[in-house]
């Protein structure tokens, strides 16, 4: 079977960038289980309720759900499991750090294949605040009316 090259998107959590100010990105490896990683290649997964913790020096990804294997036996995976996350120690300690300041969190925004192993990429995150929350969707909104006038402008005057 012929090597995998290039990203392969699975899920990404479009309400984290939402809910959050993005200040750091880091790509991590997954430790994963057989019947976790065919799972994701049929695609399913959900980084929602996801977050990243600190236990014993090493980063954990908590709350991502990938569904069990459908065609697994008795060695399934359980759905919401702790799964490590594999950064380098300076790493782990930079993100620790910060993430350890009021209000700051560590959250995953994608996960993908590249070259055949699963990343996830995770960010220290800032939960904003419920105005900041109207002002992004007011920016996405301003933005949508003036693509829509150029459009129409275009295509009377084009």
């Amino acid at each position: 079977m012929p090597k995998e090259t290039g990203r392969t998107l699975i899920a990404s959590n479009k309400k984290a960038r939402y809910e959050y100010l993005i200040e750091d990105t880091v790509e991590a490896g997954l430790v994963l289980t057989g019947t976790e990683v065919k799972s994701l290649r049929m695609g399913r997964a959900s980084l929602v309720d996801g977050y990243a913790t600190q236990y014993q020096g090493e980063l954990w990804l908590e709350g991502v759900h990938i569904p069990e294997y459908t065609q697994g036996t008795w060695t399934n995976h359980s759905a919401r499991r702790r799964r490590k996350l594999l950064l380098h120690r300076e790493e782990i300690d930079k993100l620790v750090a910060k993430a350890e300041q009021a209000g700051h969190t560590i959250v995953p925004l994608s996960l993908y294949f590249v070259d055949g192993r699963a990343k996830v990429e995770i960010a220290l995150a800032k939960g904003k605040k419920l105005h900041d929350k109207r002002q992004t969707l007011r920016e996405r909104q301003d933005r949508r009316e003036a693509e829509r006038a150029m459009s129409a402008h275009l295509k009377k005057h084009g």
